[in-house]
């Protein structure tokens, strides 16, 4: 669902970000299609196919601020590339290898079981299940 360049500002302010252009311009590419998985590359890439004139350290930036502000959550999957979810609420995703491809899991009744107690005054804040695939050979 796309959202208005103004909804798109009040969503910044909300989450206590000023809505630069910068910011609001990437956040418009980011929620504009829906529920995804960007690395910053692809973002960086689609910013500059749409005339938003941005270098990668503004992209990389902005998606921590965003990230920190709740507005995104990081998925680490491979060693060097971290995925940013626009899907902030708890599930887990499928990564297709061949492809560097990350898709939800479509909501199931997976559970983890058996976690090991945390250290003291520590507590589980969330679990990250990752299933790679690949091609059946």
């Amino acid at each position: 669902m796309s959202q208005s360049g103004a909804e798109i500002r009040r969503r910044l302010q909300d989450a206590g970000l000023r809505p630069t252009r910068q910011r609001v311009a990437l956040a418009e590419l980011l929620f504009a299609k829906g529920d995804r998985h960007l690395a910053a590359e692809d973002l960086h890439f689609e910013a500059i196919e749409s005339g938003v004139p941005v270098s990668l350290a503004t992209v990389y930036n902005t998606l921590h601020q965003f990230t920190n502000a709740g507005m995104l959550r990081i998925l680490a999957v491979e060693g060097s590339r971290t995925y940013f979810d626009t899907n902030t609420s708890d599930h887990h995703h499928f990564y297709i290898e061949e492809e560097g491809e990350v898709v939800d899991v479509p909501v199931s009744g997976l559970r983890v079981e058996n976690l090991p107690e945390p250290p003291e005054g520590m507590e589980v804040a969330n679990i990250d299940v990752v299933i790679r695939l690949r091609r059946k050979r």
